[in-house]
């Protein structure tokens, strides 16, 4: 994927709806070029085509999500990465950015890492550290391992750190999932009382999605990068939340 495709991913997933006008200017391309641009993007299944643009998929698919705001999530990655001590048992939920978090901590032979995402089990199949995959219902797309097995699973396993990743973030209602069933699971983590990271990119604020996930005293620390509005910060630092801030 080139850096112009990834400009006009990263602007059609904040906006969820974008015109092939609107990306001409910001790309500084043709619209001919944009369209072109678009119906390549669609027939490799990262956006939608509509008359005269494009909208963002409502997709879980690991590896279209992973392509979104690369860049960024690395280095959020590497940021959470520092956060985990030699000896460190880790829970790492799922995500994106979760996920190459974890590819982070598989170079390390000093951490063991559990997780309820087939996805990331796979991927750092060939890691140092040893990981533990739990069982439970098996989500196709996402590939997350969900349901009563899961929760069993989490609540007879233990780690001192969780890593989670949310769909959503507003005042109003904290932080949020689309997926219901993911969102049980991280309740599940997160009713461990461990040390609990949110691990997200700033494209996250401002939306709402249906289910909550735990309570703002429920979690330690935040991992993002700095486009998030700054009064979204201060309030999340006035309920204790340690911020963890890269650059865009």
């Amino acid at each position: 994927m080139n850096p112009r495709h990834s400009e006009i991913l990263e602007l059609v997933n904040e906006q969820k709806r974008v015109l092939v006008a609107e990306l001409a200017t910001h790309t500084g391309v043709s619209e001919v070029t944009i369209r072109q641009d678009l119906s390549l993007l669609e027939k490799q299944g990262y956006l939608k085509r509509v008359h005269g643009g494009a909208t963002a998929l409502q997709s879980d698919d690991m590896n279209n999500r992973m392509n979104i705001r690369f860049d960024v999530k690395q280095q959020l990655a590497k940021r959470a990465a520092e956060l985990v001590q030699p000896g460190e048992t880790v829970m790492i939920e799922g995500g994106s950015a979760n996920a190459l978090l974890a590819r982070e901590l598989a170079n390390r032979s000093d951490v063991t890492i559990i997780t309820p995402s087939a996805y990331i089990a796979h991927m750092i199949r060939d890691c140092k550290s040893d990981v533990i995959l739990l069982g439970g219902i098996y989500q196709h797309q996402g590939e997350s391992l969900v349901g009563p097995l899961t929760r069993l699973c989490i609540e007879h396993t233990h780690f001192s750190t969780a890593f989670l990743g949310i769909d959503g973030f507003h005042r109003d209602t904290g932080f949020t999932s689309r997926d219901m069933m993911r969102a049980d699971v991280a309740n599940t983590i997160l009713n461990k009382n461990m040390r609990n990271i949110v691990l997200t990119d700033s494209s996250k604020f401002g939306q709402i999605y249906s289910t909550s996930i735990g309570r703002l005293n429920q979690f330690s620390v935040l991992v993002t990068n700095n486009d998030v509005d700054p009064a979204d910060l201060e309030w999340i630092r006035n309920h204790d939340i340690q911020l963890e801030l890269v650059e865009s």
